[in-house]
């Protein structure tokens, strides 16, 4: 699940787009011009920001390039969606910084295919070389997991569930997005595969396994 900013003056675009991310399983929050986002993103930083270009105030191109002189906005993850269709329109974007381009108007299956591509390549990849919750401790560097300060032994995807559900503390992972984000599928009828890593996962952790909760016909989180 992402934090998942909409800049865009067109209601009918803006709600499309907000109900297909929440759908997904995303927070939206959205904007009609970029006096309202800047503002907001003084207070909280989204892990993605989707940009119109048109907009009644300022352009998506300008906003782009004062994100990215902003340090504390340098990395945000960008998309621009925009009427623009041709290729130098494309390219300036992607030079100053957009993530991607999206041209209107887009199928909802490829809005929601870029949206993932983009946070698998940013959100789901921080830098976070050590975690801590309660008495799990993940050293990143080193591959290696301890509990009450004693290596315990994970295979590879029990490690990399572990990560997950550590980098997302608090928040609620449906089987399906656990299933793309450590077995790069999105096959629903997998998601049963999760669940037995879950099982064996909470073994190996013995009482530390009760930071793992599991929400009834969702998936699971890390508390």
């Amino acid at each position: 699940m992402a934090n998942i900013y909409i800049v865009e003056d067109d209601t009918n675009i803006q709600e499309i787009e907000a109900i297909a991310l929440k759908n997904s399983g995303h927070n939206v929050e959205q904007f009609e011009d970029a006096k309202h986002f800047y503002k907001k993103i003084e207070e909280k930083l989204p892990d993605l920001a989707i940009l119109d270009i048109m907009l009644p105030d300022e352009n998506g191109y300008e906003i782009v390039k004062k994100l990215r002189k902003n340090p504390a906005t340098k990395k945000l993850p960008i998309i621009m969606v925009t009427a623009k269709t041709s290729e130098i329109d494309m390219v300036k974007g992607l030079d100053i910084g957009a993530d991607d381009y999206i041209k209107k108007p887009f199928s909802i299956i490829e809005f929601i295919t870029r949206i993932k591509a983009v946070l698998r390549r940013t959100v789901e990849q921080p830098d976070d070389k050590y975690m801590t919750i309660g008495e799990i401790f993940l050293d990143n560097e080193r591959h290696m997991v301890y509990v009450d300060n004693k290596g315990i032994e994970l295979t590879y995807k029990e490690y990399e569930l572990l990560k997950l559900l550590m980098r997302n503390a608090g928040i609620v992972l449906s089987r399906e997005m656990i299933m793309e984000r450590v077995w790069d599928t999105e096959f629903e009828g997998e998601s049963r595969t999760v669940d037995m890593h879950i099982k064996t996962l909470r073994k190996k952790l013995g009482d530390s396994s009760k930071h793992i909760k599991t929400v009834r016909n969702v998936g699971y989180v890390m508390e």
